[in-house]
């Protein structure tokens, strides 16, 4: 158990990173081309992977639509605002809107998986959302100044919020190694032309480190966290795991300290109690009905 718990607490703390670690990038890289390089880099890592398990499936027409549409919006869409938004978007405000991801996910499981629907998610939604408004609002509530990049962060949480569903779904009849596969295949192909199209100019780093750093984060943030946590999340309380995914805001806050010298205000403190509070609450009830 005490394993378990440290792998989980590991992959929380790279996920957490990996909005100083996409500043840091876009310093070096356009984000168009970072979106597609690194997509490219976890292809080839996944594709590793699959070799290793001999685990290529065909699919019929019906799920390879549904993993299209899946690679477009749950992969492509998703990384390439998140790199946009984090150009201008503080990354520790950043972290703040996309921990809010279970509310979303709650509501659009209402609508199109028929889940019940709570008062605690209400109250959840309403307390996080107030955490927002603090934090973006820089404290003062008489005034609201929205940076665009914050926007496109936005945009992240929300087809972060449609990957999770669509990926509930499709894993009924697919195995999720499959769906991460071939819904990046997917993203990977669909990002290539936004690199001439989006990006004015291209920025592209000739410094081999920088090319590790993109490397090393895309396949330790997408590929190897990612199967430890889902190999490491049977062991333990569900529950628990959940607590552990809402302390990522927290890490980027300390790693924006470490690494980009940002220092941490008690605003984002006060705001990341609220938003962290509130999807404890609104998600708290949805473990209770699963256990039932």
């Amino acid at each position: 158990m005490l394993k378990a718990y440290t792998w989980l607490t590991f992959c929380v703390l790279v996920w957490g990173s990996n909005f100083v670690f996409g500043k840091i990038l876009l310093q070096d890289f356009s984000p168009s081309l970072l979106t597609s390089l690194r997509l490219f880099f976890i292809v080839l890592f996944l594709i590793g992977i699959a070799s290793y398990k001999k685990h290529f499936k065909r699919l019929n027409k019906t799920d390879l639509l549904a993993i299209t549409f899946l690679g477009i919006v749950g992969v492509f869409i998703n990384q390439w605002t998140f790199f946009v938004g984090l150009e201008t978007a503080d990354p520790t405000t950043s972290a703040l809107i996309l921990a809010t991801t279970p509310i979303l996910t709650g509501f659009l499981a209402a609508i199109f998986l028929k889940e019940k629907l709570t008062i605690r998610m209400l109250l959840g939604s309403v307390v996080a959302i107030v955490g927002i408004y603090f934090v973006v609002a820089k404290g003062s509530l008489s005034s609201l100044s929205i940076d665009k990049g914050l926007l496109w962060i936005v945009v992240t949480m929300i087809t972060f919020a449609i990957m999770i569903i669509m990926t509930r779904v499709l894993s009924r009849k697919v195995d999720p190694l499959t769906i991460t596969l071939y819904s990046n295949i997917v993203g990977f192909i669909v990002s290539i032309p936004f690199v001439f199209v989006a990006d004015n100019p291209i920025r592209v780093s000739m410094n081999i480190p920088d090319w590790a750093f993109l490397i090393g984060t895309a396949i330790v943030v997408h590929g190897i966290a990612t199967l430890i946590w889902n190999n490491n999340i049977r062991h333990v309380n569900a529950s628990n795991a959940s607590i552990l995914s809402n302390l990522e805001p927290f890490v980027a806050m300390i790693m924006g300290l470490i690494l980009l010298y940002k220092p941490i205000t008690s605003v984002e403190i006060i705001g990341s109690l609220f938003i962290v509070g509130g999807v404890i609450l609104s998600t708290y009830q949805r473990k209770e009905l699963y256990n039932q």
